[in-house]
């Protein structure tokens, strides 16, 4: 959310930044915006100029009831209560022009960073940089749920009957890989400066409209009926809650967190093979990476973050590139945001595994996540979020990364880095 005072003294620059994002449907909300941030302001003027003549007028009718003019403190008394009965309905504009002017503040996109390529979707996002030699085995390579089902390591018809379409069992070897990726990813923040944290799994509606926009939150979060409470789609969302209406010693800044959870989503797949199988479902773990810091940090720390996602997938043997989100696909509280992708030889092409977000000081303004300087005056901070693994797609990649065929069975290597959370195993084998 856009500090008012910055748009209403810049509103041509809020708008130019709202076409860059190809969202013109959203350009009238700058001069309601505006319009009512002064209807707001106007009201609360008269009414402290009314507060003000209370005062006034009061003692003036003391001092007349003191000299014994009753009938001229008698009229002061009715125009006092004229003027209470105005203060009442200003009262009540205040209220709904500030509930008004902060829905509307809320629908307008944040201004996104000078860097960020100009596009209308994903289909304009930008590549920076591959890392790894894409594998391409003399084999084919089956579809991902086929693999795990050669060994033994699914079952989404039982998870039909349970739950419903968007659901799954994870078993035996395969069960144990997904486990052993969330604790090295775990530890492999832990490494890098993070601490470690388990945060709640529901959350409440001001967090939730704390850390993403309407359009986010509609489409993902499932709402417990009546409670006010949502299930987390990541914990990001309850990660950066947990410092809602903080002031945080600037001396203590960077906060680095890593956080694991079970994430609720209600996307459903669209179309094409990556939308099948376990890349798109309701519930699924992750393990994510928060940053809290100053403003003059934020884009240091970015560039850290993704860098992170990298260095882990390369650890397991997984090509990866990333990819520069332009304007278009920029979420409305983001400024700047890389998507890392994993190569897959069964599809010969990237797919999404990570997203790395800078979001300036948007969800600080909503939450109020304010910082203390050492002078002792106080400013919004920055946060940043990054996925570490999402073990569904990590999966998909590890498996079709490290799958071998002997013209008989098929098998997966185990990356060294994770023989040590699966037992030592090297390699497991079809059953």
């Amino acid at each position: 959310m856009l500090d008012i005072k910055f748009l209403r003294e810049n509103p041509e620059i809020v708008k130019e930044n709202i076409r860059k994002k190809f969202k013109d449907g959203k350009l009238p909300l700058v001069d309601e915006a505006i319009e009512l941030d002064t209807k707001k302001r106007d009201a609360n003027n008269e009414a402290n100029a009314l507060r003000a003549n209370r005062n006034t007028v009061s003692k003036q009718i003391g001092a007349l009831m003191g000299q014994g003019k009753r009938e001229e403190a008698e009229e002061m008394k009715k125009l006092v209560s004229q003027q209470a009965e105005r203060l009442k309905e200003l009262e009540v504009l205040e209220d709904e022009y500030t509930a008004r002017l902060k829905e509307v503040m809320m629908k307008i996109p944040n201004i996104i960073d000078e860097s960020v390529p100009i596009g209308k979707d994903d289909s304009e996002n930008v590549e920076v940089t591959q890392y790894g030699q894409q594998t391409n085995p003399d084999f084919e390579i089956p579809y991902h749920t086929d693999i795990m089902a050669k060994f033994a390591g699914i079952d989404k018809e039982a998870a039909g009957r349970v739950a419903g379409e968007g659901f799954y069992y994870l078993m035996g070897d395969i069960a144990r890989l997904h486990s052993a990726v969330t604790a090295y990813a775990r530890d492999f923040m832990i490494d890098k400066g993070f601490t470690y944290c388990i945060p709640p799994f529901m959350i409440r509606s001001n967090v939730v409209t704390g850390v993403m926009s309407f359009e986010e939150m509609d489409a993902m979060m499932y709402k417990i009926e009546g409670e006010d409470l949502y299930l987390i789609g990541t914990s990001e969302h309850s990660m950066i809650g947990k410092f809602i209406d903080t002031i945080t010693p600037e001396e203590t800044l960077p906060l680095t967190l890593t956080s694991y959870s079970p994430c609720f989503r209600k996307e459903k797949g669209a179309h094409g093979i990556e939308e099948r199988g376990i890349y798109r479902i309701h519930q699924f773990e992750k393990q994510e990476m928060i940053v809290i810091c100053k403003p003059e940090e934020s884009m240091d720390w970015f560039n850290k973050m993704w860098s992170y996602s990298v260095e882990l997938f390369r650890s397991l043997d997984i090509p990866v590139r990333t990819l520069e989100c332009c304007s278009g696909d920029l979420a409305d509280l983001k400024v700047k945001s890389y998507d890392i992708e994993a190569w897959s030889p069964k599809q010969k092409k990237y797919f999404e595994v990570c997203s790395c977000s800078n979001l300036g000081d948007a969800q600080a303004r909503r939450l109020g996540i304010r910082v203390r300087g050492e002078d002792g005056s106080k400013y919004l901070a920055h946060t940043l979020n990054n996925t570490v693994v999402a073990p569904p797609r990590m999966l998909i990649a590890l498996l079709e990364n490290n799958l071998t065929f002997d013209g008989e069975k098929y098998s997966v290597r185990i990356p060294k880095a994770l023989q040590p959370y699966m037992g030592g195993t090297e390699k497991i084998v079809q059953k």
